[in-house]
């Protein structure tokens, strides 16, 4: 039997961060002001084995997850990842695993993902200007690697490909246009995400959201847009098609729309604490009772404890919230 929260939410999907470091420093997620050359990163002995994470996968299955999508920080950072990879494909229930990236290492790795049981990949690019994506990056990574890697990721079977662009006022909102004209037709399914306030340290304002519907409006006027029906109970994207038939967009609106009601997501970090809400200020210490000996039965007890108990609503209070708490951050627990 599945279980359900105390808003009747079942427990469908589990993000694993496989690590929290990056090579990118993006101003939303990672800034460079705080992710510095002293930022200490997780030990070695701190992240969860591959074993640990297929440990931890089976007992979420077991509850009724079927869709597992690895994140990090950067997932292609951890070595080997493709190991992994076979692990979780092999797991009874799972029908949908999934991992996102920003692309820098894509090209190389996809056809060995793909291999390894991986089933699709989402992307990371906001610009496809250099210096537009340059300015949220902070790295000067150039986006034609990014680009190949999307095209390796579509030629492995990887698909469909995912591409999201979170955007920012200001900084890349004039590049909505050329990313839909790029992607009309195309490989890829390009996604536009409302900036969000995840963690603590990106200083989010309410004046930098750009609205799913003024990204809607900007679009549709140049290539007509018609909605779709969501392809499962809980997707997050609001989709939409070109009339003219050039293929498919998805609009993110966790800030001016927000999809509480449908979230069935947990988040695991990469050092075992289960996360109920990308917004949470405090996990629950899963790799304590995986290192102490609990068996498989006494996990997935625990995850089921934790997700019935679960009340979460962020995105539908967030302007009741103090905004002096402590969120976790976007590259500890994955976006």
């Amino acid at each position: 039997m599945t279980v359900v929260d105390q808003r009747a939410r079942p427990l469908r999907e589990l993000r694993v961060s496989v690590t929290d470091r990056c090579n990118f420093r993006c101003s939303y997620c990672m800034p460079r002001e705080v992710f510095g050359p002293d930022f200490v990163f997780m030990a070695r002995h701190e992240l969860l084995s591959f074993e640990e994470i297929a440990r931890l996968g089976r007992a979420f299955a077991a509850e009724g997850v079927t869709k597992i999508r690895l994140t990090g920080g950067e997932p292609l950072l951890r070595r080997d990842l493709e190991r992994l990879v076979e692990m979780l494909a092999g797991i009874e229930g799972i029908s949908d695993l999934t991992l996102t990236t920003n692309g820098a290492a894509l090209a190389g790795k996809a056809q060995t993902l793909r291999d390894a049981g991986l089933d699709r990949v989402s992307v990371s690019l906001d610009a496809l200007d250099d210096d537009a994506f340059g300015a949220l990056n902070d790295v000067g990574f150039p986006v034609t690697r990014v680009l190949a890697g999307i095209a390796a990721a579509a030629s492995a079977g990887l698909s469909p490909v995912k591409v999201n662009m979170v955007v920012k006022r200001g900084v890349n909102d004039h590049c909505v246009l050329p990313m839909a004209a790029h992607f009309r037709q195309g490989e890829a399914i390009l996604r536009f995400i409302e900036y969000m306030d995840v963690g603590s340290t990106n200083r989010w304002a309410l004046e930098d959201v750009v609205p799913a519907e003024e990204i809607h409006a900007m679009i549709d006027t140049e290539w007509p847009l018609e909605p779709l029906a969501a392809n499962y109970p809980g997707e997050v994207a609001r989709r939409y098609r070109y009339r003219d038939g050039g293929g498919e967009i998805g609009l993110i609106a966790s800030v001016t729309k927000p999809f509480c009601g449908g979230c069935t997501r947990a988040r695991l970090s990469a050092d075992g604490k289960l996360y109920t809400c990308l917004f949470g200020t405090a996990g629950h210490d899963l790799r304590a009772e995986l290192r102490g000996g609990a068996t498989d039965r006494q996990l997935a007890r625990r995850i089921r404890s934790i997700w019935s108990a679960r009340t979460d609503r962020y995105s539908e209070t967030r302007a009741l919230q103090d905004g002096d708490a402590e969120k976790v951050e976007m590259s500890y627990i994955g976006g």
